[in-house]
């Protein structure tokens, strides 16, 4: 009764699904899945072969090899919504692969680094943020106005624009120009919703 655990944002998950993930990727054996894509509304059938099991953001995924694209992906757990496990050794794909396929990028969107986003925050919201880790390669500095310039590679902006987004005011994208305007259109859609 003396620690309290806040799970904002987590999704729900079936159970049956994630120990399912679990024992394939344990017992190193391939995955049929049908998989909902939230963003193509669309529901997708494919054999995946389970690297490591992930928990980021009180959420859990599945790096996999997948043998219809035939590369590593991130699989949302929670949107596995069948599953079974084939009687064949999953792929092995070295750790060293899935770090550079999964990890050099901006969060849960892994891939290779194609940009660096370059963030200016004002100087009360510093405080705050120079303590974060936002990449294990930023490069940040303090300037002599009390504002904060983080720096960090990126892939895919999604997840990065809606952390960027919480900051309101707070926060300046310098770089690159591509995400200033992703970051503008984001801001001018939300405005609109308020007129």
């Amino acid at each position: 009764k003396r620690v309290r655990a806040v799970h904002a944002g987590k999704r729900r998950l079936e159970l049956k699904n994630f120990q399912v993930v679990a024992q394939a990727t344990f017992e190193r054996k391939r995955l049929h899945i049908e998989h909902y894509n939230r963003g193509r509304n669309e529901h997708t059938h494919r054999d995946i072969s389970p690297q490591q099991l992930v928990h980021y953001r009180d959420n859990w995924y599945v790096d996999a090899w997948c043998h219809t694209r035939e590369k590593i992906l991130n699989f949302s757990v929670d949107v596995i919504t069948e599953c079974k496990v084939l009687d064949v050794t999953a792929k092995e794909v070295s750790q060293k692969d899935i770090k550079q396929a999964m990890q050099s990028g901006y969060g849960i969107f892994g891939g290779e680094a194609k940009n660096w986003a370059k963030l200016k925050f004002n100087a009360v919201r510093a405080r705050w943020v120079q303590a974060e880790e936002w990449h294990p390669e930023q490069k940040s500095t303090v300037n002599k106005d009390g504002t904060y310039t983080l720096e960090f590679p990126y892939s895919d902006e999604r997840e990065l624009l809606g952390d960027i987004l919480r900051f309101g005011a707070d926060v300046e994208v310098l770089a690159p120009k591509s995400l200033r305007t992703s970051l503008l259109n984001a801001a001018t859609g939300t405005l609109k919703l308020y007129k």
